[in-house]
């Protein structure tokens, strides 16, 4: 289970370390001095910091897990201090985990000699985050750029079924990474192993289960743009306990092995389950006014947005309520649960048929449906199915969501829904199929002094909708029209009007009045690119490599059309062909109509997304095609005067 970033291995084979590599894996407060004076990281020079190794042993004891941590991490400039800053996370508040023996300290290097400054039990901090997880906390002190910061601790849970998951990788580069796990012979586990880089160590037990794993110069990773998030890339190993043999030969089996069980768990939970027909104060004047509407969408409309402007979202996550439905209600105040509970709570008892579904938000990280676990869920929303192939997924948190779009944060995973009644679990991947669309219509005059003044109209629907929206809110008219400017200072914009914003149903529409400098003009030749108000300005993907997959969540669908008036006494010198391409498998296509007509040129652009995630094998192809199409998007018009 995902416990505290810890992990446990299942192995079939033995490699060792090479004698560099283990020579610098060392007992606490033992440094090398080629470790003080280290300037840089070998396989990734410029690494703010560096992880020199990162070792777990995973033992048992009686009915406890007992999983213990050492980590030494090398400050190479003023930018790796932020790795000074620890943050412990366990499930402590139910008992059921505890950190003891923590430890840390700085070790600096005074010529050659390492001075210890030992982190200060009182900056220690040890604080509940909800119901059921705590985080420890600390900084270290003396800490600057050649500081080596090192701490160890232990931690105890009291279940044999919280074997801790192991990630071998994080945001910085890790020099050597390792799992020992000690597991008796009566417990038996299954692990999911994504690791794709070389094993230094690879070492199973006489039964075939855990031993020891280990991977060297592992580099780090962190956001590329497009992915879905670091921790669905990580080299890591999960593990799951299957069964556990008694010394009475009876093969225990009351563990979460599947989804159903999972389910089960939830559903029976106070926190949860037990929520789920609690009553709230005033909801029959709000089931009565839904009783007078005509459709299931009337209603689901009506009573999502009941909560969703009643109540205030905390910034709380987690799968569990902390207050209970009703008096977070009453408070007008709750987590992502209670609130979403509440959603469910009304359109049942409004005849509308939905479930609680247990979510993971994309920064959490994807579920994977062949490792069953509550633990790795964040968060619920409510599932809403509409028909043998559509649903709603519905989260009230958000002032800006609505009800028939799923949250973006949610696509492309899985959730698991909820049918407490009927005892039903069913486990349903998130996504959106419907291309979310936007349509850009630029009419232009072109002078003779080499400027153009114009109108854009553009018109965004549901994602593009919705993010231009919360962009709009968050950072106020004044920041949105620079980023509508996208860093061109010769792009005046000098009216702005938006449209239904406050309408869910109809597109947001955006009018805009702008002035633009043709830069390059000289009385004789006109030059200009219709690539104007688009999304796409700056080639995303211009890396040679990539590490991770492509994850657009949703499907974009761009129609950019640009009328643009010739001057008297210009011609056109220079105009891109019409052309159209598309990647081998359909996934994006490009096309551009280019047409004169009487004096006004006309430039049409469609792209088309028919995939949402495009794997990393296929990097290099996507690549080339985004090269391609972002040179057609930037292919100059030229009049010349005569």
């Amino acid at each position: 289970m995902n416990r505290i970033s810890l992990i446990f291995i299942f192995c079939a084979t033995v490699l060792t370390a090479s004698a560099q590599t283990t020579a610098n894996v060392q007992a606490f407060g033992k440094v090398d001095k080629a470790d003080l004076e280290l300037k840089e990281c070998d396989f990734e020079k410029d690494a703010n910091a560096e992880v020199l190794f990162d070792k777990a042993t995973v033992f048992f004891s009686d009915v406890e897990i007992i999983y213990e941590r050492h980590v030494r991490i090398k400050i190479f400039n003023e930018n790796g201090k932020k790795a000074g800053d620890v943050h412990i996370k366990y499930y402590g508040g139910n008992h059921n985990e505890w950190v003891e023996k923590l430890q840390a300290q700085t070790i600096n290097n005074n010529n050659g000699v390492p001075e210890f400054t030992k982190v200060d039990k009182k900056q220690i901090f040890d604080k509940r985050l909800d119901k059921r997880r705590s985080e420890i906390s600390f900084a270290f002190p003396n800490l600057k750029s050649g500081s080596i910061i090192e701490y160890q601790y232990q931690v105890l849970s009291q279940s044999i079924g919280n074997f801790p998951d192991w990630s071998f990788q994080g945001e910085l580069p890790t020099r050597y990474s390792e799992i020992e796990a000690k597991v008796p012979d009566v417990l038996h586990y299954k692990n999911l192993v994504r690791v794709t880089l070389p094993y230094a160590v690879y070492l199973k037990d006489p039964q075939g289960q855990l031993g020891k794993m280990a991977l060297a110069n592992i580099p780090s990773i962190n956001d590329e743009p497009h992915m879905s998030s670091v921790q669905d890339n990580l080299q890591l190993i999960q593990t799951q306990l299957l069964s556990y043999t008694p010394g009475n030969g009876v093969v225990g089996t009351n563990f979460l092995e599947n989804w159903t069980k999972v389910g089960q768990e939830i559903a029976d939970d106070d926190d949860f389950g037990g929520q789920f027909n609690r009553k709230l104060n005033g909801e029959e004047e709000i089931l009565n006014h839904a009783k007078t509407l005509k459709t299931n969408d009337q209603k689901i409309e009506y009573l999502f947005n009941q909560v969703k402007n009643t109540m205030k979202w905390n910034d709380g996550h987690g799968i569990y309520t902390e207050d209970g439905t009703p008096k977070a209600w009453d408070k007008k105040v709750g987590n992502a649960t209670e609130i979403n509970l509440m959603v469910y709570h009304l359109l049942k008892r409004a005849g509308v048929t939905a479930y609680p579904i247990l979510l993971s938000t994309r920064q959490n990280g994807r579920i994977n449906p062949a490792y069953p676990s509550l633990y790795l869920f964040n968060t619920s929303g409510t599932y809403v199915p509409i028909d043998s192939a559509n649903f709603y997924i519905l989260d009230a948190t958000q002032k800006s969501n609505v009800y028939n779009i799923v949250p973006f944060y949610f696509l492309n995973s899985f959730g698991l829904s909820i049918d407490k009644d009927n005892k039903k679990y069913d486990v349903t991947f998130i996504q959106n199929n419907n291309p979310a669309r936007e349509a850009i219509l630029l009419n232009a005059d072109i002078t003779a002094d080499g400027k153009m003044k114009g109108t854009a109209q553009i018109s965004s629907f549901s994602y593009n909708r919705l993010g231009d929206i919360d962009s709009y809110k968050s950072e106020g008219e004044k920041k949105y029209i620079e980023d509508l400017k996208d860093g061109n200072n010769d792009l005046k914009i000098t009216s702005l009007k938006v449209e239904n914003m406050e309408t869910d149903s109809l597109p947001l529409i955006q009018n805009i009045d702008f002035n633009l400098d043709l830069t390059g003009s000289d009385g004789t030749y006109i030059y200009f690119k219709p690539n104007l108000f688009t999304a796409l300005q700056s080639n995303p993907f211009l890396s040679e490599k990539r590490m991770t997959d492509i994850d657009f969540g949703y499907l974009p669908n761009y129609t950019i059309t640009g009328n643009y008036k010739i001057p008297a006494g210009y011609k056109v010198d220079a105009l891109p062909a019409s052309t159209r391409m598309a990647m081998s498998d359909q996934s994006i296509s490009f096309r551009r109509l280019v047409a004169e007509n009487e004096g006004t040129i006309t430039v049409r652009y469609n792209i088309v997304y028919r995939k949402s995630i495009i794997f990393k094998e296929n990097y290099e192809e996507l690549r080339a095609f985004y090269k391609k199409m972002y040179e057609l998007m930037n292919d100059q018009i030229v009049l010349k005067k005569g």
